[in-house]
């Protein structure tokens, strides 16, 4: 029983990480419904009120984006539905930085190195910071 108990324990770095994804989607979704909910009470129901609900994700989507190997125009999916997952997995990508877990894209890989940190392990590691919107190609 206790092998058990040990084994179904999560890694403090795993625990950590996980913490700050449910910590970036909380500070996203809430003062999105918060801001749903000023709106509605002001103007009604309606595509207003709507566009108001993902005003704010989209606006942070677009902004987390680069820094996740995903583009900014990815933050338009909050329109057509998928747009909590792609920042679930944007938030998830995020909270590890710089260290990345995940391949670099082509255009990124001048910018990346392997790391040879044995806490990190297999993993990448951004060398060198991205400045503006500049760091990742639209394509």
């Amino acid at each position: 029983m206790p092998a058990e108990a040990t084994a179904a324990r999560v890694p403090p770095a795993r625990r950590f990480r996980m913490i700050r994804t449910v910590a970036l989607l909380a500070g996203v979704v809430v003062p999105s419904l918060i801001l749903r909910e000023l709106v509605e009470s002001r103007f009604g129901r309606g595509p207003l009120a709507d566009l108001s609900a993902v005003a704010v994700p989209m606006a942070a989507t677009a902004w987390l984006a680069p820094y996740a190997s995903y583009r900014r125009r990815d933050a338009l999916l909050w329109l057509v539905g998928p747009g909590i997952y792609v920042f679930t997995v944007i938030a998830w990508r995020v909270a590890l930085a710089p260290y990345r877990d995940w391949s670099p894209r082509p255009e990124e890989k001048a910018r990346m190195r392997w790391s040879r940190d044995p806490e990190h392990a297999g993993e990448w590691y951004l060398t060198e910071p991205a400045s503006g919107t500049g760091h990742t190609s639209s394509r």
